[in-house]
């Protein structure tokens, strides 16, 4: 598992990353006789050390995602739903982009929900929803809107931009989601 881990996290734009896994021996307990640790080594030359303290925020969202996705190729017991919360914490660019593709690899097999406010990772996604808050008298009340189409572009752009009428921004937008529907499917 930890060689997948590993050739996953470099395929998540961490060339040099290393992840390992160890198996310490302990009383018996409510949760076995041993204690596992996930270890991480995200540049080189540094020790592999517990991904609580060798992980950024962005190493960290890809170190759950490279172990999430490995874990979803595991037999009968695999979970068929995933559910990513800002997977894209600290993350950007190219990096995102991975990511995106990564997560719509992983919905080809299982069914994945991804909260994101990165463009590059929204656009590889086969269905998008905005979801916005709103007061309704003494009570605050979510609406949850699929985007397609042009609408889809302009939040797209608003993601990158922080303006859905912007012509690059928009041109920008529909480019991601050409370029993602041409890698991921």
């Amino acid at each position: 598992m930890a060689g997948q881990v590993t050739n996953r996290l470099r395929q998540l734009a961490l060339p040099s990353a290393t992840f390992d896994i160890t198996l310490t021996p302990t009383d018996l307990g409510d949760h076995g006789a041993d204690e596992i640790a996930f270890l991480l080594a995200p540049n080189p030359g540094e020790p592999p050390r517990p991904i609580a303290r060798a992980a950024s925020g962005g190493e960290l969202a890809r170190t759950m995602l490279a172990v999430r996705v490995t874990l979803s190729f595991r037999g009968q017991g695999a979970p068929k739903v995933f559910v990513f919360d800002e997977i894209d914490a600290g993350i950007g660019g190219d990096a995102g982009a991975v990511v995106g593709r990564s997560l719509a690899d992983l919905a080809v097999r299982r069914q994945v929900f991804a909260v994101t406010h990165l463009a590059q990772v929204a656009a590889n996604a086969d269905a998008q929803f905005a979801v916005t808050k709103r007061q309704r008298g003494e009570r605050t009340v979510a609406d949850v809107e699929e985007l397609t189409g042009e609408i889809r572009v302009g939040e797209l752009s608003r993601m990158l931009a922080g303006d859905d009428t912007s012509d690059h921004a928009r041109s920008h937008a529909a480019e991601l989601l050409a370029g993602a529907q041409r890698v991921s499917r």
